[in-house]
């Protein structure tokens, strides 16, 4: 236990000397293992850390850099070292530009007196092996990506070292380059759109906790300043090891230490856990509650149901922009009421909707039944947020694609925690699949 403890404090030893780094210092494997007195091993798994936490990258025909962390929801916009390794390119000249932000990409597929007007700077010129529109793009400012595997001449080489715009080469073609990159824009979005722990502890000032040491007096003082009833509990190394709440400390007196009451093997998320996952373990393990841990379970902060909730709101009433393909296919689906004002939703299956077969996909028509599930259970509760508990398929039949299908929910039971719903899947009047799914309340639970 001892050597574990050892092992763990030169991990944070090395991730504090990185951190204390000038931004722009190149890192060495082998010199930080030398300078602190550790192996190479211990020194490669920090710098690992360190690339995952964001202080650190390696940046092709440089190495290993400090730099600056950028907040989550900084930007969505693309690097062009991002763009290397997107396209699977190489850095052919103006490696010190990596860093720089580009803004949109231009095709040249025409003359250059043509070209000129669209390129700007900070933008990317994608091209094959024209080596004056090369030149042309370094003047206006802009990145090059030359496609097809070639290359280009030492002048312009030269050229984009001096001006630090990076000029890369990649093996794809024009087509493929183009794809994969706004690929990667779109799935930045949607990045961007999912809300993490992170983004919450991010705006928390303070993480307020008790120590295994502390006695019932400690916690009535935090809970009258703080005006909180739930607190982790950690040991001298900040590690958690349990959680009090009011519940646990009615019938103590004041002297009495809470090491004895704390609820141990506390459940805890990460600052990566996306806050769907965390309102779903709330939900499932019937908690308000959660300690924000590290990779050595050490405590960073903490996070109530009610912060998941309005943080989850919030990021609803944003703009929506880069949709899944789930939600994509949902968006295809009207949405209408018989004569008694129930929902009931009509669309087509769509070719991306199908097998090989030609037939819907299953997990496709779980999807859209899930969907209908939910939108039906939040029409009635009147916009509260649900999450599926239990979900049991019967797959009655084929349907093929561009066949128009209906979908009818059916509410069995409402209840201010749980809603149970038949689901049916028809065409023609032809039942092709049947649902029955329970919903859990994530405001209610």
């Amino acid at each position: 236990m001892e050597g574990h403890e050892e092992s763990v404090t030169k991990h944070e030893q090395l991730l504090q000397h990185i951190e204390g780094l000038k931004i722009g210092t190149k890192i060495s494997v082998r010199k930080l293992a030398k300078s602190l007195g550790v192996s190479e091993g211990t020194a490669y798994r920090a710098v690992k850390e360190a690339e995952n936490l964001g202080i650190v990258i390696t940046k092709e025909r440089i190495g290993t850099v400090r730099v600056e962390k950028k907040p989550r929801n900084i930007s969505d916009q693309l690097t062009f070292g991002d763009v290397v390794e997107i396209v699977e390119g190489h850095v052919l000249g103006g490696a010190e530009g990596l860093d720089k932000t580009l803004y949109k990409y231009v095709i040249g597929a025409m003359k250059i007196d043509a070209m000129a007007r669209y390129i700007d700077a900070g933008s990317l010129l994608i091209v094959g092996n024209r080596e004056n529109a090369h030149a042309l793009a370094l003047e206006q400012g802009a990145g090059v990506l030359i496609t097809g595997g070639f290359g280009t001449s030492r002048e312009v080489k030269a050229q984009a070292d001096s001006l630090s715009l990076p000029i890369i080469s990649s093996r794809h073609d024009t087509f493929t380059v183009a794809s994969m990159i706004n690929r990667a824009i779109f799935d930045r979005l949607i990045k961007k759109k999912i809300m993490l722990v992170e983004d919450i502890v991010a705006s928390k000032p303070k993480v307020n906790m008790l120590k295994v040491t502390s006695n019932i007096s400690d916690f009535d003082q935090l809970s009258i300043e703080t005006g909180q009833y739930h607190f982790p509990v950690v040991d001298e190394w900040n590690r958690v090891i349990g959680i009090i709440s009011r519940k646990n400390v009615e019938e103590l007196s004041g002297d009495q230490s809470i090491e004895k009451c704390l609820t141990r093997h506390p459940i805890t998320v990460g600052l990566q856990t996306s806050l769907a996952s965390a309102a779903q373990i709330m939900v499932w393990e019937g908690i308000d509650f959660l300690p924000v841990v590290d990779r050595n379970r050490k405590l960073i902060s903490s996070i109530t149901r009610r912060e998941v909730l309005q943080a989850m709101r919030d990021a609803r009433n944003q703009p929506q922009m880069g949709e899944t393909f789930e939600h994509l296919m949902w968006n295809g689906f009207a949405e209408e009421r018989d004569e008694d004002g129930r929902l009931f939703f009509h669309g087509v299956i769509t070719p991306q909707m199908a097998t090989d077969l030609g037939t819907i996909s299953h997990g496709v028509l779980t999807s859209l039944m899930t969907h209908a599930g939910l939108s039906t259970a939040k029409d009635i509760s009147g916009g509260g947020d649900y999450v599926v508990d239990n979900l049991t398929t019967y797959f009655v039949r084929p349907v093929q694609i561009e066949n128009p299908v209906m979908i009818r929910p059916l509410v069995l039971e409402m209840t201010r925690k749980t809603c149970k719903l038949e689901i049916v899947m028809t065409y023609q009047e032809h039942l092709i699949s049947k649902v029955v799914m329970t919903l859990q309340s994530i405001d209610h639970a």
